[in-house]
């Protein structure tokens, strides 16, 4: 269960423990394999479908990938794919109104990764 403070805490342990083709599986089932490949720099599903079949992935695509699984799940928890979905591909005033889909893609993680978490845990915690 969600705590109060930290309500993505078994998301994240789940993104570090999980194989890489259960990562992307979860992932695609709850926003799709369009929106998966965006994140991981593919340029088509078909390297989605290796992913999930176990193939290697290329550059920081299992970073991403794992860290959008912390993000997607933990708001999973609270609302539904749609909503999720929406969530990703909106504008976003908690991250200066940009996109949080395009932040996962293009933006280092350790710079972007916090302001991420910082917005997804509001939305869980508030709505």
């Amino acid at each position: 269960m969600a705590t109060l403070s930290k309500p993505d805490l078994a998301a994240y342990r789940q993104s570090l423990e999980l194989p890489f083709p259960e990562v992307v599986c979860a992932v695609v089932s709850i926003i799709g394999k369009k929106l998966t490949a965006y994140i991981g720099s593919a340029k088509d599903t078909r390297a989605v479908d290796r992913w999930m079949a176990g193939g290697e992935p290329y550059r920081d695509a299992e970073q991403r990938l794992r860290f959008a699984y912390h993000v997607v799940m933990t708001l999973r928890e609270y609302d539904s794919p749609e909503v999720v979905q929406a969530w990703l591909m909106g504008v976003n005033p908690e991250l200066g109104d940009r996109t949080a889909i395009r932040m996962l893609r293009e933006d280092p993680l350790d710079i972007a990764g916090p302001l991420i978490l910082g917005a997804v845990r509001h939305f869980a915690l508030r709505g």
